[in-house]
């Protein structure tokens, strides 16, 4: 990232960003650089901010701002996703796994980024494209979830064409590494280092004798086939339902490499944020 010249605020739609939102323009208005804002949320952060349209946000932001929890870093990443603009994440409110800082370490973040005292790491996404035609891009997670009371979601997983596995569960998630600590996590997955180029697919309360998560590498394609015991399954992109599926449906998931780009200043690693946000301790063995 070379001089910036345009920054990018995304904003969590309820949460006080006041703070940040005045640190940030007060930053910019000294160095001459551009404040953008969505037109919905563009009111709410200052006279000199400019609005206009997500593509356009994209299109010339040299630096995209987070403000909120992990919900709004999810979504300013795929609001960039496939574009190499780094995102840095700014913590409104509980602790996050995603974003970078909180909001009082936000005045030496924006030094450090003047002075290049910063990496970019690549975030990977998971995609697929709907019955519609519409392509839906993850950075936790696409889930298949059974609708309550129209039976369960009977699922058969094959890779790269090779059928694999049928689970019949509650949902079954194709997870980032990422999403690994999120709705994964809470189905019994297993934490991956988001350094990792693969992506899971777990069963949620599973039914079936099988119940284990399976990591994929990164350049394998997954088809995932609703089976004739099925119910309707939602499809859950990020924990928003996007559509529905019926059985003898299909779903491809690809992952897509590089799909965001975070900004790491070293402040902490992944493995503390783990440690704090799950109460990853151990066993009582060894305390």
């Amino acid at each position: 990232m070379g001089m910036i010249g345009t920054v990018g605020l995304v904003l969590h739609p309820r949460r006080d960003s006041e703070t940040a939102i005045e640190t940030i323009v007060s930053w910019a208005t000294a160095r001459g650089v551009t404040v953008l804002g969505l037109p919905d949320e563009v009111d709410r952060i200052h006279c000199s901010a400019v609005a206009v349209e997500p593509e356009v946000l994209c299109e010339r932001a040299d630096l995209l701002v987070s403000l909120g929890g992990d919900g709004t870093m999810l979504r300013t990443m795929r609001l960039i996703a496939g574009l190499k603009t780094p995102i840095l994440g700014v913590n409104l409110g509980k602790l996050g796994f995603l974003a970078e800082i909180d909001v009082d370490e936000l005045p030496e973040a924006l030094s450090a980024i003047d002075e290049h005292r910063y990496t970019v790491e690549p975030r990977m996404a998971v995609r697929a494209a709907l019955g519609d035609g519409q392509e839906v891009t993850a950075f936790n997670d696409i889930a298949l979830v059974r609708v309550p009371g129209d039976g369960i979601a009977a699922v058969s997983v094959a890779v790269q064409g090779h059928p694999f596995v049928r689970y019949a569960a509650d949902a079954v998630i194709m997870a980032t590494s990422t999403g690994s600590t999120a709705y994964s996590f809470s189905a019994g997955g297993p934490i991956v280092s988001p350094l990792v180029e693969g992506f899971l697919v777990v069963p949620a309360a599973a039914h079936s004798s099988f119940n284990r998560a399976v990591m994929l590498s990164a350049d394998e394609e997954v088809t995932l086939e609703l089976l004739p015991t099925s119910g309707t399954l939602a499809v859950e992109v990020d924990g928003a339902v996007m559509g529905t599926l019926a059985p003898g449906d299909r779903l491809n998931v690809t992952a897509v490499l590089g799909a965001s780009w975070v900004v790491r200043l070293g402040t902490t690693t992944f493995y503390e944020r783990a440690r704090r946000k799950l109460r990853v301790n151990g066993s009582a063995e060894v305390d």
